[in-house]
């Protein structure tokens, strides 16, 4: 049984990995979307490029003929946006995923075909039939059988974003040669796929379940060598950055990805308002500004899925309260309104909050927000979300505190905005949590580490050999 990591393997972006088993076949888990600088940091075995694949070539450069499916964690761009990619390179096996993923999958897909391939609608459409007929939607803890590799699986709650979950695969024993001798005899191989793993406490959804057993766990460690700030302080922190901001007299650019990160902060922000706008003027008209169709689809979709919420939420739905879909929330559709919102602002700086995709800044229409207002002091740039390595995010991240400048578009934007970052909203478990997460397992073996940059690796790699004694591999 081996493991190729085909992404997520020397940064975040890319997720895919390959279970390859003795019969030479093999399960992928997860077909993401470079972004960035980085790249699958493997040579091209069809393309003649030593390169792989990176943000310019999506293209598969890796054998599929022997994939006989394909398991989705999770519907974020960077573990799904191949797809389509996958598919022009012939693949055609079942994918197996939750069921809420089942839901929103098809959304993220056609944006990715319209952004990288095509905007073709009968092409597009024929993809999206394709891929109704590909998918095994399952439910959380039920057990599901892959026929032609022999092996099982189960979705666990990861608690990442809507749907979102850890998988095991159980290959039977008598399939593999298992490396760990000091393993007893046991009917089952378990591989413990992580995917994204959320933090405990986010809003709207439960905190992942717990590993029980893991054989072998490929386990992501984007914040491996950092903690959070206080989960259960953020909300006043967002508070009082924004009522901050607001003194600046100008907008709160906030990049946020569709799913996940835009839901959490309107559940946040509806909670702010109705606590704080009869004793707070800068809340009292206060206008939150969701500028993204796909986000605001993705929402309209975590509001049909509700029955999915954690408990907090569905009691503020019983208060007759609106955590998705509140007074002072306005959507913007069309790419007119857009520019006239972009236009409006630039000139007068009336105080707002402005939430748009791209959360790293690398396209979508936050883009055009940042290039009309980076120049202007009175703006402020809120990230609260991770910014991988050559991303403009990053850049602005890194040397907006200085003055310094951004490229967008291949223009050069000086950056007098001011720009703050708020950890506590990352949706991704920090060092704490994941070794929290690790320590559910009744039993460990080998830890592969993956999805995280090599200073938050080494860090968490050297954290679990400490506590656990297991064997950890960076590969």
């Amino acid at each position: 049984m081996q493991f190729i990591h085909h992404g997520a393997r020397e940064g975040v972006t890319g997720s895919c990995h390959e279970l390859l088993l003795p019969s030479g076949k093999a399960l992928l888990v997860d077909i993401g979307l470079f972004q960035g600088a980085e790249t699958s940091g493997l040579p091209s075995n069809s393309k003649g490029s030593d390169k792989g694949a990176d943000a310019n070539n999506q293209a598969i450069e890796f054998p599929v003929d022997h994939v006989e499916a394909l398991v989705i964690t999770h519907c974020h761009i960077d573990h799904v946006g191949r797809l389509p990619w996958l598919i022009i390179a012939g693949f055609r096996k079942p994918i197996y995923c939750t069921k809420a993923t089942a839901h929103l999958l098809p959304m993220v897909i056609e944006d990715a075909l319209k952004i990288g391939l095509t905007r073709d609608k009968n092409l597009i459409a024929a993809v999206l039939n394709l891929l109704e007929r590909l998918m095994v939607p399952v439910a959380y803890d039920e057990v599901f059988h892959i026929p032609a590799l022999g092996v099982s699986g189960r979705f666990k709650q990861a608690g990442h974003i809507l749907g979102s979950a850890f998988v095991e695969i159980d290959v039977p024993a008598n399939h593999v040669r298992h490396a760990m001798h000091d393993v007893p005899e046991i009917p089952n191989i378990r591989v413990v796929f992580s995917g994204d793993l959320g933090c405990k406490n986010s809003p709207l959804l439960p905190d992942p379940a717990p590993l029980s057993r893991a054989d072998y766990l490929i386990l992501e460690s984007t914040y491996g060598d950092k903690n959070h700030e206080n989960r259960n302080e953020r909300q006043q922190r967002l508070r009082k950055v924004i009522e901050h901001c607001v003194t600046d007299g100008g907008a709160v650019l906030i990049p946020a990805f569709s799913i996940g990160r835009t839901q959490e902060l309107l559940y946040e922000l509806e909670d702010i308002i109705h606590n704080f706008a009869g004793g707070h003027e800068v809340w009292r008209n206060m206008v939150v500004i969701v500028d993204s169709p796909m986000a605001a689809q993705f929402t309209g979709k975590y509001r049909q899925l509700k029955r999915l919420w954690d408990r907090e939420a569905t009691r503020r739905l019983q208060q007759n309260r609106h955590p998705l879909n509140f007074k002072r929330l306005h959507t913007v559709d069309s790419h007119a309104d857009h520019t006239r919102i972009v236009n409006y602002l630039r000139h007068t700086g009336d105080p707002c909050i402005v939430i748009a995709a791209s959360g790293m800044c690398t396209g979508g229409r936050m883009v055009n927000y940042l290039k009309a207002l980076l120049p202007d002091p009175r703006t402020d740039v809120l990230f609260v979300g991770y910014q991988a390595i050559g991303t403009p995010g990053r850049d602005i991240q890194r040397y907006g505190p200085t003055g310094g400048y951004v490229d967008l578009d291949g223009e050069r934007v000086w950056i007098k905005a001011q720009v703050h970052t708020l950890g506590g909203y990352s949706a991704h478990a920090d060092q704490k949590e994941l070794m929290e997460f690790v320590a559910t397992a009744e039993h460990l073996g080998q830890v592969r580490l993956v999805h995280g940059d090599a200073p938050a690796k080494e860090a968490l790699a050297k954290k679990l050999r400490e506590r656990f004694d297991c064997e950890v591999v960076i590969p």
